[in-house]
């Protein structure tokens, strides 16, 4: 969910409880006003019956079936009120209700004497709440005044109280119609004009505050999607110049952040294009000096070849001549000769094939070099690059096969080891794997090279016997120029491994390698099966 959406949906609830909330305090202070109306009428009514009857308890004690008619007749002009006369302990004496009570029926005296103190000051409570006797299930407002006989000293003990029960003005069905046509007047009016203001400024501030993030977002995104080599940089927003005497705005938070954002893209870019140009320059550096030196060091190692060749047919000839000459001294020219022809041919064709595979880097380093795949049994295609390297592998005393997972059998290959590979380039990893094992390998050693389908995965294997990588070594050995001590003294230069990681890296694979000292090694290479 968008924060756009968070903020609408906690602001829409907010109005929600902030609705129910006001439906539900207009309704408890209508109800209060009810109770404090009924209270105010209640007590109005018994100040003016005290004040013009100070013997009620004796006008009761005379003749009780006349006093509830006389009771009943004050009655007249409150028909929502019930009045009762209660004795000292609470029993009810006489009513004006219906309903007949027991004998010595009593009502609780605790809420009697709070409205008998809230008559004498009102600040103790705006209306008092108690027994009903025609509803004692519920509570009601109470009035209560304190009365004392007339024949008898005043003193502060009740004699008796003059109990009123204000009942509801209406049956319920009329207070809900008086409660809703309350409700649906001005009150109602107003409530929700509030709410629609609310939530109309709640919506201004939500499309305001989100606007700057909507965008930031987009940017963002637009910044993960692309990258940095398309598209036009990202701007800051820039406040104008003030004019003279006006106050410069200093943007909020959302501002800041924008503008924080936009110069650190704009960083980014900057430091991006500077390593695109370095890269570059380091890439073409690369190919030129690979370009440059090839043509003489393949003119030289020509040269030396050609040198070598004639040395070696003419050496018979020369040494019988240079014999009769000379017996000693031309031979061991000759021969010390011929040893400078070989260093130095040695020599040159080390330095070509550096150049050649730092060229080579550099080709495959180029954003625009592009595969040209071809779906084939790489199966076949090792055994293709086995024959190649059979006769090395058997003048240095080395067995070299094809088998399925190190097998020995080339028969028992699956068929299903099928992918979609650049023929030249995956030659040219193998051929790299290959001799290096034979390099490291001792005579009477294998070497096994495997196809095999796994997992969706197509693993290219080659396994030596050789001496093995120190464990130091191993985490390293796929890094371009990095030389391990075995590899040194056998002439490599640390592009090879490279090469090969570079190549399964562009076939969407990964290179692998496993070795345990003295025991041997096994590279493999992983690509996507077709």
């Amino acid at each position: 969910m968008t924060v756009r959406r968070r903020i609408a949906l906690t602001i829409f609830l907010t109005g929600l409880v902030t609705a129910l909330g006001v439906i539900i305090t207009v309704v408890l202070a209508f109800q209060r006003f009810e109770h404090e109306s009924r209270y105010d009428r209640g007590n109005a009514f018994l100040g003016r019956v005290l004040a013009q009857h100070d013997d009620i308890l004796d006008l009761h004690a005379r003749n009780p079936t006349e006093f509830r008619l006389w009771l009943k007749s004050l009655l007249l002009f409150e028909p929502d009120t019930q009045l009762y006369l209660l004795s000292g302990d609470g029993t009810v004496l006489a009513s004006t209700g219906e309903t007949l009570h027991a004998p010595g029926f009593k009502v609780a005296l605790a809420p009697v004497r709070q409205a008998v103190a809230a008559a004498q000051d009102k600040r103790r409570a705006p209306y008092v709440m108690g027994d009903d006797p025609e509803h004692m299930q519920a509570d009601a407002v109470i009035v209560a005044r304190m009365l004392q006989r007339a024949l008898i000293r005043r003193s502060d003990d009740a004699a008796g109280y003059l109990y009123l029960v204000a009942q509801s003005a209406s049956p319920r069905e009329g207070r809900l119609e008086l409660f809703r046509s309350s409700l649906a007047g001005p009150a109602l009016l107003a409530v929700l004009a509030v709410i629609v203001l609310t939530t109309g400024l709640a919506a201004w501030i939500v499309a305001t505050v989100t606007r700057p993030l909507h965008s930031l977002s987009q940017a963002v995104a637009a910044a993960a999607r692309d990258g940095f080599n398309t598209g036009p940089a990202m701007v800051a927003r820039v406040p104008p110049e003030p004019a003279p005497g006006q106050r410069v705005r200093k943007p909020d938070e959302f501002g800041q952040l924008h503008n924080g954002f936009a110069a650190l893209l704009a960083t980014l870019r900057q430091q991006w294009e500077s390593l695109r140009t370095l890269d570059r320059f380091r890439r073409e550096g690369v190919s030129n000096l690979s370009h440059d030196l090839r043509s003489p060091l393949t003119a030289t190692v020509a040269c030396l070849e050609t040198l070598e060749r004639r040395w070696a047919a003419g050496s018979v000839a020369d040494a019988s001549a240079a014999t009769l000459a000379a017996p000693q001294a031309v031979p061991d020219a000759a021969a010390s000769d011929r040893q400078l022809v070989i260093v130095a041919l040695r020599n040159a064709r080390n330095a070509a094939q550096l150049v050649r595979s730092l060229g080579d880097l550099a080709l495959l380093d180029e954003p625009e070099f592009k595969l040209s795949p071809m779906r084939l049994d790489l199966g076949e295609v090792l055994d293709d690059i086995a024959l190649r390297f059979a006769d090395r592998a058997q003048q240095q005393g080395v067995a070299l096969s094809v088998g399925l997972g190190g097998g020995p059998s080339a028969s028992a290959r699956s068929a299903a080891a099928v992918a979609e590979i650049d023929i030249e380039l995956f030659e040219r990893a193998v051929a790299n794997l290959i001799d290096n094992a034979l390099k490291f390998t001792p005579a009477g050693g294998r070497i096994t090279l495997a196809a095999q389908a796994l997992d969706g995965q197509v693993q290219i294997s080659v396994a030596d016997t050789g001496a093995g990588i120190a464990p130091g070594d191993q985490a390293q050995l796929f890094d371009r120029l990095f030389q391990g001590a075995d590899a040194r003294s056998h002439g490599g230069k640390g592009l090879g491994l490279a090469i090969v990681k570079r190549i399964a890296e562009l076939h969407r694979g990964s290179v692998a390698l496993s070795s345990q000292p003295g025991q041997g090694t096994t590279v493999t290479i992983s690509v996507p099966a077709a």
